[in-house]
């Protein structure tokens, strides 16, 4: 065995390499290269599997299993609230499992991806239904996709589908950095076992938002900044909460002290208001009225203004006074419940000192909360991204927690997801 000479490292042992193919001589050199690219072609698709598995660690593929299972459950819910609440008390055909999800507020989207905004000639009635009040983003969205998917409303739930995958893989990613190892897969689990699951498979906007708002909370976590500002910008176009996120973001760039404040990028946390401007501009120009948004969501939903004091009353009346249904009232009590925890929420990230995420809930509780009475605030958890962070910190600190939320938390999902797929919610 040969020694190296004094001073030098001795040469690496390699290797051998395999050779490379030998041409057959009766085949010319161009069809041996056709040959060759469609030889590798026919494994692109493994090898972009064993790229993204590479990219995948553990837990995300974790998260993404527990992604798939919940959606299946769903979809399980929605089948048989077909059969057991049939189109009628003597029918003996159950309703599609598609019709269970074309209803509620899809109906406003697919119309305006399918007509616009202030189509009259395909309503019900003469004027337009308050369409104002969505934000473009998931109607275009939509639009684009039906033109590879003709069903409607399986190109919703197609959107859905694919934008939740993001979103729980995102938040596993912000709950580790937040809570270490152990809390990305507890955030993701109460996140979809939470009461308001449904509306992240459904065709409605939640999960597209969290698609975009996440990774852009992510990105502004890395001092990726243009990148957050982008995906924010997005996440404003599908819902007006982008406008709170917005705020988060600058919050977190002002009170960044590790290194990822660069000052040269503060002027893109001003994009994700662009949006909502060209959307108000054009709703001016189509009715003469700056606030169209506004007032569609005070004539349709009952969000004008009033302190949030009236609004907490008038919820409760509704909630315990018995002038409504019993299934009104169930929902008015939720929307109560949802309030106390969201206030919970900011009292406690006011008391650890995380400004950033204590505006982005203060601004959407105030939204919330100051209408003629709560709507909507338990899908709006959905939203609250520091609240699943938050219980899965604890779970691992009080392993009871989790146990209690499967427990006492986690059945409501499938009441929530029965009364939305059979036709007899109420909120």
């Amino acid at each position: 065995m040969a020694v190296a000479p004094p001073g030098t490292s001795p040469r690496p042992c390699l290797p051998p390499q395999e050779p490379r193919t030998a041409r057959p001589d009766r085949v010319s050199a161009a069809r041996w290269r056709r040959l060759r690219r469609r030889s590798r072609s026919r494994w692109w698709p493994r090898r972009l599997a064993t790229r993204l598995g590479d990219r995948l660690g553990a837990t995300d593929r974790l998260v993404l299993q527990l992604y798939l299972l919940t959606r299946i459950g769903l979809w399980v819910t929605a089948y048989c609230t077909g059969w057991v609440f049939a189109t009628g008390p003597d029918a003996h055909e159950p309703a599609t499992v598609l019709s269970r999800w074309d209803q509620w507020d899809w109906g406003h989207f697919q119309h305006i991806a399918e007509y616009g905004y202030f189509d009259t000639a395909h309503s019900d009635s003469g004027r337009p239904d308050n369409r104002e009040a969505f934000f473009p983003g998931f109607p275009l969205v939509l639009r684009a996709l039906h033109l590879l998917v003709p069903d409607w409303v399986v190109a919703g739930l197609l959107i859905s589908l694919a934008a939740g995958a993001v979103a729980v893989l995102a938040l596993a990613r912000i709950a580790r950095l937040s809570a270490g190892a152990g809390a990305g897969e507890r955030a993701v689990l109460f996140l979809l076992l939470s009461p308001c699951t449904v509306f992240l498979a459904a065709g409605y906007t939640e999960s597209l938002f969290l698609a975009l708002a996440l990774p852009a909370w992510l990105a502004a976590k890395r001092g990726r900044w243009p990148l957050a500002a982008v995906l924010a910008a997005g996440a404003t176009a599908t819902r007006v909460s982008g406008l709170f996120l917005a705020a988060a973001l600058a919050a977190e760039f002002l009170l960044a002290r590790d290194g990822r404040r660069t000052w040269r990028s503060l002027p893109w946390l001003a994009l994700p208001a662009l949006p909502a401007l060209l959307y108000t501009w054009y709703l001016h120009a189509r009715t003469g009225d700056w606030m169209a948004w506004k007032h569609a969501q005070e004539r349709g939903w009952n969000r004008a203004f009033h302190p949030p004091w009236e609004a907490w009353a008038h919820t409760w009346n509704a909630a315990f006074d018995g002038s409504y249904t019993s299934g009104y009232a169930l929902m008015f009590q939720a929307e109560l419940a949802a309030m106390v925890v969201g206030v919970l929420l900011l009292g406690l990230l006011l008391w650890r000192r995380r400004w950033s995420e204590a505006v982005y809930i203060g601004l959407s509780l105030w939204a919330l909360g100051t209408s003629y009475w709560y709507v909507s605030v338990p899908r709006a958890t959905l939203l609250w991204w520091p609240l699943w962070a938050g219980l899965a910190a604890w779970s691992l600190r009080r392993p009871w927690v989790k146990n209690a939320y499967l427990c006492a938390v986690a059945p409501l999902a499938t009441v929530f997801a029965v009364a939305f797929t059979s036709g007899h919610w109420a909120g």
